[in-house]
């Protein structure tokens, strides 16, 4: 999967796109923000419309790293986000299952 490297703030950001698109199929597409490892980690999720491109991957290339930290500070933390599992969520299964 292509990855992307940027650091925003002194924290070292990898991007990947989520695989998730919209209903429209090529309309809308997701990235994925990873920093840290381990319990450290940091996940967050967007979403973006491609310019030109309509590949996942072409387009992530095509984004400059000034567009990349946009997406970056509009983007949902992972335990609001399908494509991240819910991870870091309260309920049970990372939010995937009903409340406690």
């Amino acid at each position: 999967m292509p990855t992307r490297t940027l650091t925003i703030d002194g924290t070292t950001w990898r991007v990947f796109p989520s695989g998730f698109t919209t209903i429209m199929n090529m309309d809308e597409f997701g990235l994925i923000f990873v920093a840290g490892e381990g319990e450290d980690r940091v996940v967050r999720v967007t979403r973006y419309s491609p310019v030109g491109t309509r590949s996942r991957e072409q387009s992530l290339f095509e984004m400059s790293d000034a567009q990349l930290t946009e997406l970056l500070r509009y983007s949902q933390p992972s335990d609001t986000s399908p494509e991240a599992g819910y991870r870091g969520s309260v309920l049970p299964g990372g939010g995937a299952g009903a409340r406690p």
